[in-house]
């Protein structure tokens, strides 16, 4: 599979994150097609080309912490972004239990 079309389906997934929700990097790769493909996503999500489309600020890392690499202004904004949402940060993280997205398939 090439690039494009695994990054076309990591956008499909991230599109589907609901507001007040977010997903680790490896739970879109799972969800994507690859559990292996968490950096890829990290890749993907660094390269949006549709910021205000594709919500990449819904996705952490797997315990909760926002990207200090943040491509659309940084990990202040991804934070300012998710508590629009109603998500919780406090230190840098969100707290998985209460704010990860449940799906189980895409």
């Amino acid at each position: 599979m090439g690039k494009s079309n695994s990054y076309t389906k990591i956008y499909e997934v991230v599109k589907s994150i609901p507001k007040g929700c977010v997903a680790s990097y490896g739970q879109v790769a799972e969800l994507a097609g690859n559990n292996r493909w968490a950096r890829v996503v990290g890749y993907a999500l660094h390269v949006n080309p549709e910021p205000g489309v594709i919500p990449c600020h819904r996705v952490v890392t797997v315990d909760g912490k926002v990207s200090p690499a943040f491509a659309f202004g940084g990990e202040n904004q991804q934070i300012r972004l998710l508590e629009e949402e109603g998500v919780e940060v406090v230190d840098g993280r969100v707290d998985m239990a209460r704010f990860c997205w449940r799906k189980r398939r895409f």
